[in-house]
Order: structure tokens, then sequence, then C-alpha cells
């Protein structure tokens, strides 16, 4: 039987992407988007919550947003989800529960932006994904 793992986010960026190279000279690009959840209580009183997501970008597209990721700006985007475990030197494991982005679509208004139109960057390679750090 088949399974899926996809994930599609709206969001804003929490901070700048940081960007890195892996020990095989492949770019990765980390950032952080904010979600808002909102809700009434039993009381009746109006609540937001809100939840922040790690993303993990790649190769090519980890090159696009290191120039043009910024914080505050209004994103969709969508992959997979996965969770890396990280070993410490006690033996003790870690968890971290990332998105893999390999679609990203800028959001903002068209003025907030140098070109005439939305920006959509896409991975070009999709299925070349490294998965280690």
């Amino acid at each position: 039987m088949r399974t899926v793992n996809k994930v599609i986010l709206i969001g804003n960026v929490t901070r700048d992407a940081s960007v890195k190279q892996n020990d095989w000279k492949k770019k990765i690009a980390l950032f952080t988007i904010a979600t808002n959840r909102y809700f009434k209580t039993a009381t009746g009183e109006n609540k937001s919550e809100s939840e922040f997501h790690n993303c993990v970008a790649w190769g090519t597209l980890a090159d696009k947003l290191e120039i043009s990721l910024t914080k505050g700006k209004l994103v969709y985007i969508e992959w997979r989800l996965r969770t890396r475990i990280i070993e410490k030197e006690n033996w003790e494991k870690n968890y971290k529960t990332e998105i893999v982005v390999t679609n990203l679509i800028f959001l903002n208004k068209k003025s907030d932006f140098s070109e005439s139109h939305d920006e959509e960057i896409l991975d070009d390679d999709l299925f070349e994904e490294d998965d280690k750090f």
C-alpha cells in the first residue's frame, strides 16, 4: 500500500535563511516560518496560537533562497516532513523534525519585489536531495 508524506504551509519567514555547505560542498538553507491558528475558547474568547516550522532546502534552491528569502516575507512551501536523529557524545539522541522544501512561492504584494511579477522558486534537482548534513 502506498503512503503519503506531503506538507503544504503558508506562513511568514521568521528570520533570514541561514545557508551553509555540507561536507560534499552542497548548499543547505535553513529557515523557519510561522503559521497561526485562530480559535474560540469554551468561554467564547477569541485566541490565536503561533506554530514555528523548521525548514530545510538543498542545492540550487538553497542558492536562490540565500539571495531572496528574508524575514517577514509571506511564503507558500511544500514537499515532505522528515525527522532526523542527532546523536550526542553521551549517546543521547535528539530528534529534529523539519520540512524538506522543494517548492517555494513568495506571496507578498508585487510592490515588495523589484521584478514586475510574483516569484516562484522550484528546486530543479527534485530527486537529487542529500539528507545528510
